[in-house]
């Protein structure tokens, strides 16, 4: 979204295509485990990275096909994918992207269902398994479920969520961010409610609302009880693709009388910063502004491209944060009742738009009390979940499904004027007015 806004501005400025990112990993093998004969077992395909990776995914149908992007990925020369991999693979194909990713194309079957798990973290192997049906992988999760104490370890098979049909929109990624973790426990209230703790729950259980809904899908940058960087979460939900980047928190502060949420934005003193620390670090190509590399650019050039990128983002960073502060106004006390700003360092990725949600004061004994009951953990999240898909209803992504259904809306809306018209000329036909 941020960079169909940067389009037009960008072209002024940058005469030349600027090179893609550099590949820096590489696939070494595409493998087949084949189904046994007979029956309905599946197949299970393998995918050996030199490197660990975070791939994306999206399945297509009409021919049926399961799409994974390698990020930064070149497959080695010597190395030739197959044509096929059996009667569930009938066809393998690869391409690099021009951002620089590997993208390996499966096609397979009508009917034919896919079980894939994403990653939550980088790794060097990943794999899938393919089902001669729906019914099948159905039938082996009921069983496996329903099965008492295996002697052996056993693979639950869950639905995956995949990408809708190109006809009804590819579907938005939504980058959850639960802070702290680790070491790092965050905020402590006076009864010992931990910050780290509750707002991974809040993050779960936003990324589980948010992939019920159709055209929708989360990303959780951590999933667990760990530490990451403050950049790496910001890395993370570039290499997940995110549209959006939301990280939770739960704040503090040393008067227990304080509570209510409130909702932060990059300051334009922290976009200042950020585009300092790019053009100061120009030898790291990943940087980008609006998909654009700054490192092989003029310095003037440059610091365009990066406040161009910035300020863009700060704005459709705030569109949304209202949408998100509306929300939670109907749920929970709003500390501030508008949208902050500040230079909190995991904003300030220059092509996400991205906000900070303190969902309330952890310090508060009130709030520290509400926070510790699941039910209040879910309308929370039900919250900002209604805020950030109402952004995405009034501000759809080019292809994706809330434009798809965007454009259907108001085709459906013209027709009824048509037919409302027709309506109206016979009605004045019949009576005698024409």
């Amino acid at each position: 979204m941020v960079g169909r806004l940067l389009c037009g501005l960008l072209l002024a400025v940058v005469a030349t295509v600027a090179p893609a990112r550099a590949a820096q990993n590489e696939l070494l093998s595409v493998h087949l485990t084949p189904p046994p004969p007979g029956g309905d077992a599946p197949a299970q395909v393998e995918i050996v990275m030199a490197t660990e990776a975070l791939p994306r995914h999206l399945e297509l149908k009409r021919p049926h096909r399961f799409v994974l992007d390698l990020p930064a990925t070149r497959a080695r020369p010597a190395k030739s994918l197959p044509k096929s991999l059996g009667t569930l693979i009938t066809a393998v194909r690869s391409g690099p992207q021009a951002n620089g990713d590997l993208r390996l194309v499966f096609e397979m079957p009508a009917g034919a269902a896919v079980n894939w798990t994403p990653p939550t973290a980088p790794a060097k192997r990943f794999s899938f398994l393919v089902w001669p049906s729906a019914a099948a992988a159905t039938a082996k999760a009921t069983a496996v479920a329903a099965s008492p104490a295996p002697t052996t370890p056993a693979v639950v098979l869950a639905p995956v969520k995949t990408e809708h049909e190109p006809a009804e929109g590819r579907e938005v990624v939504v980058a959850i961010d639960a802070g702290h973790g680790g070491q790092d426990p965050g905020a402590i209230g006076r009864g010992g409610l931990r910050e780290k703790d509750v707002v991974l729950d809040i993050a779960r259980e936003l990324a589980a609302r948010i992939n019920r809904e159709p055209g929708m899908r989360a990303f959780l940058t951590r999933d667990g009880d760990y530490f990451l960087t403050l950049r790496q979460r910001i890395r993370r939900a570039r290499d997940a693709g995110a549209q959006l980047f939301v990280s939770v928190h739960a704040d503090s502060v040393r008067d227990p009388r304080v509570s209510g949420s409130s909702v932060y934005v990059l300051s334009l003193k922290g976009a200042t910063d950020e585009q300092a620390r790019m053009l100061a670090d120009r030898e790291n190509a990943a940087d980008l502004a609006g998909g654009v590399s700054i490192d092989d650019k003029d310095p003037v050039i440059a610091s365009v491209l990066v406040d161009l990128a910035q300020a863009a983002q700060i704005d459709q960073s705030t569109v949304a944060a209202e949408r998100v502060l509306r929300s939670l106004g109907r749920v929970n006390d709003v500390r501030k009742p508008k949208v902050q700003q500040a230079g909190f360092v995991v904003l300030k990725s220059p092509d996400i738009p991205s906000m900070l949600v303190e969902t309330a004061f952890i310090s508060s004994p009130a709030d520290e009390r509400l926070l510790g009951k699941p039910e209040r953990r879910e309308e929370l999240a039900e919250a900002i979940f209604d805020g950030v898909r109402q952004y995405f209803v009034d501000h759809p992504p080019d292809g994706s499904r809330f434009a798809k259904e965007r454009d259907a809306n108001r085709q459906r809306d013209a027709d009824r004027r048509v037919v409302a018209t027709v309506d109206e000329t016979g009605e004045s036909a019949r009576s005698g007015k024409l």
